[in-house]
């Protein structure tokens, strides 16, 4: 099933449309994901850094903090704060075979870095 989300952006005066989709990816041809580098104050005030992976074509923040709030509940800092100041689009990567089961099961797959366990 995919999920259609119109997006429209007013930026310099001219009007932009997207397609948010929301893939299945064993029926659709995806090579690339978004990579958005995520740095959360936990309830220690430690700091956690992970990387949220995403279909290229999910741009949607409200999207990809919900991704990364699913992720710190399973973590025990559900509630931290989790904005454009703590997430933030990094690069693009190419879509690699350990991630595209997570991606087709939830939309997204986590890369932790530092401060996750």
């Amino acid at each position: 099933m995919i999920a259609i989300l119109a997006v429209v952006t007013l930026l310099g005066g001219v009007l932009y449309y997207q397609s948010q989709k929301k893939f299945d990816m064993g029926q659709s041809i995806q090579t690339k994901v978004n990579v958005w580098d995520t740095y959360v104050t936990k309830k220690d005030g430690n700091i956690m850094h992970f990387d949220i992976l995403a279909p290229v074509d999910v741009v949607d923040t409200t999207i990809i903090y919900q991704y990364g709030k699913e992720y710190l509940k399973l973590k025990g800092q559900e509630g931290q704060p989790l904005t454009s100041k703590q997430c933030r689009l990094c690069h693009v990567e190419r879509l690699r075979p350990a991630w595209k089961d997570d991606i087709a099961k939830k939309g997204y797959f986590i890369i932790e870095m530092e401060g996750c366990h």
